[in-house]
């Protein structure tokens, strides 16, 4: 974390005898990819700026289990997904926010069968309703203000929640110019790290399948495309260097897109 950031674990808060109202559930990729660390930093800045009483589990926080559930280990899951359980109802967590679809499904979808029941949020459904609410507000001539901007829909996020209107919501209060790509929403394609695809080699075939994510984008003219998951920001912008389209495209999460729109 940046050193004007100071975020407390939830043992912090508890042993200063207060409860956090959200639990910020980094996930592996949010602790410890360095790309996804700075989605991780501008998430706190929102929380911080909004002045939401939060905390993270930090050294406390263990993987969610997803990639060792989707990789056909039930047995690891539940181990993982019964450890972190016991420690969330420990500090009597009822509310958690995470940046990464795959942690989001896991606690919200797969939890409660273990015995871990929490309202759980994405942090694209936390920024819309702040700006409803009048917290956040895009500044006057925000550098995104009539760019092309494409969205990709993370599975475990849209079919897999059926979640496409918030991020689309905070992308649209900027008066940027939202244009979808022809395979979206329920329609989407993966990106082709889910199921924990991520963590193995490729099988054979005649093309990966972030390249052809990539190719929808390029179709789009979009200046940048907009992410909300860390396993996506990896394989789009693996794509656009591959494509070779750095210096045309930006690969950015609509929580770094917040937080440079409201200048924080």
């Amino acid at each position: 974390m940046e050193n004007t950031l100071q975020i407390p674990t939830a043992a912090e808060l508890i042993a200063k005898g207060e409860i956090p109202d959200l639990l910020f559930w980094v996930g592996c990729a949010g602790s410890y990819d360095e790309r996804a660390q700075r989605i991780t930093r501008d998430i706190c800045k929102i929380l911080h700026h909004v002045g939401i009483k939060f905390a993270i589990l930090g050294n406390e926080e263990s993987c969610t289990g997803d990639p060792a559930k989707r990789a056909g280990n039930e047995f690891l899951f539940q181990m993982q997904a019964m450890t972190n359980i016991e420690i969330l109802n420990n500090y009597e967590i009822k509310k958690i926010v995470t940046a990464c679809p795959h942690c989001f499904n896991t606690l919200k979808n797969e939890y409660p069968s273990l015995g871990g029941h929490y309202d759980v949020i994405h942090h694209t459904q936390l920024i819309q309703s702040l700006i409803d609410k009048g917290m956040l507000k895009p500044a006057d001539g925000n550098s995104f203000k009539g760019k092309r901007i494409t969205y990709h829909d993370p599975c475990y996020l849209g079919r897999g929640n059926n979640i496409y209107e918030a991020p689309r919501k905070v992308l649209e209060s900027l008066d940027a110019d939202l244009i979808e790509m022809k395979r979206c929403k329920s329609n989407g394609l993966c990106c082709g790290a889910g199921g924990a695809q991520m963590f193995k080699e490729a099988e054979n075939g005649i093309k990966e399948i972030n390249l052809e994510r990539t190719e929808d984008i390029i179709d789009t003219k979009a200046s940048i495309v907009a992410s909300s998951c860390p396993f996506c920001m990896t394989m789009l912008s693996d794509g656009i260097k591959v494509k070779e389209k750095e210096a045309e495209i930006q690969v950015l999460d609509v929580a770094e897109i917040t937080v440079k729109a409201n200048n924080l």
